[in-house]
């Protein structure tokens, strides 16, 4: 058996580890080559059309900035054809890093706002899915709510959610900035959409305090916490967490991109497996924050000192706290088990 691995050995390793995402957004998914195609096709937009200016713009100073950013980028969908186009090329890159599974955060109510019928976004998710189900991917949706845009946005995303019931929609979020932005307000949306059997999988505790993840838990019913970063701070929640058994989508890259840590070996993510938190890895925007799915493995097994059989763990997690059925759980569960034990035909 594997034990603590280093260099070509551990990115060997993780990459060969069959992977789940829990956390990415369909927008920050987008690649440098496909925000450029769309940039140039949309020149008033106000994204830079140049490789060098678009690697500059996507330098964020604070998540402020970083929000600005993502919704200019999102500004340039417009029809299903883009839509396709995103969920493909995010589905390429899922499948070039072992990743069988995937729940996509998608904005329905900031793309109708853009102009993009409602008609074209399902077209272009239901053809992106059955190309991402050829390279050997399963993409399901969680349809969430811009919080930053009221209760409006959450009753339309709603109303959106459960009229359309696109084939793989299998949760409802809240995303987008958290100051000032209670989580309680929008308990009503996440009440129905529960009721209705969709998985509450709020954001919480990215950019504000522990405070803001009890909201979540005790007004959304919250079922799992993207990102919950300032958990560490407050024992009883992480008791709390353990003790429940409630995971966290952490995005450790993006917590470092977007300034909440100053680099990966001060993120808390070693203080939440100590008390036994469920603790999953996910990219948030990859391509934004130069991410990806088997970096993310690396980059916290070389900080943490991570063994082949903890790094096996963390990819358990991942597919223990999907809303996959049982009998894929159980599948992937097996090859990861696989390859904890006897690791990598390429180990040398």
């Amino acid at each position: 058996m594997p034990g603590i691995l280093s260099g070509q050995a551990l990115r060997a390793f993780a990459h060969a580890l069959p992977k789940v995402e829990l956390h990415v957004h369909l927008v920050g998914s987008a690649s440098l080559p496909t925000v450029l195609e769309l940039a140039r096709r949309r020149p008033s937009a106000g994204v830079p059309t140049d490789e060098r200016d678009l690697a500059e713009f996507f330098t964020f100073r604070d998540f402020a900035h970083f929000l600005t950013v993502y919704l200019a980028v999102t500004s340039l969908v417009r029809d299903r054809h883009d839509v396709h186009t995103l969920v493909a090329g995010l589905a390429a890159d899922l499948a070039a890093h072992n990743c069988r599974y995937a729940e996509v955060t998608v904005t329905p109510y900031n793309h109708l706002l853009d102009g993009v019928s409602g008609d074209d976004l399902l077209t272009g998710l239901e053809t992106g899915r059955a190309r991402a189900a050829e390279l050997g991917v399963e993409l399901a949706w969680c349809f969430d709510i811009p919080g930053e845009k009221g209760s409006r946005a959450g009753q339309e995303t709603l109303v959106f959610a459960l009229r359309e019931r696109p084939e793989g929609l299998v949760s409802f979020g809240l995303g987008g900035p958290e100051l000032g932005v209670g989580r309680a307000q929008f308990e009503p949306y996440f009440t129905r959409a529960r009721e209705a059997g969709l998985h509450s999988v709020p954001h919480a505790g990215e950019t504000t305090g522990s405070a803001t993840i009890w909201s979540a838990l005790h007004d959304l019913g919250a079922e799992r916490i993207g990102h919950g970063t300032s958990c560490a701070a407050d024992p009883a929640l992480l008791e709390h967490l353990a003790a429940h058994r409630i995971p966290l989508e952490v995005c450790p890259t993006s917590n470092v991109r977007t300034g909440q840590v100053p680099d990966i070996t001060a993120h808390p993510v070693r203080r939440m497996l100590d008390h036994g938190v469920v603790v999953t890895l996910n990219t948030d925007d990859p391509p934004m924050f130069g991410a990806t799915l088997t970096g993310e493995y690396v980059a916290v097994a070389e900080a943490l000192g991570l063994t082949a059989a903890e790094l096996g763990r963390l990819a358990e997690n991942a597919v223990d706290a999907s809303f996959l059925d049982e009998q894929r759980k159980a599948v992937l569960r097996t090859e990861i088990t696989e390859m904890t034990l006897h690791g990598t035909p390429n180990f040398t």
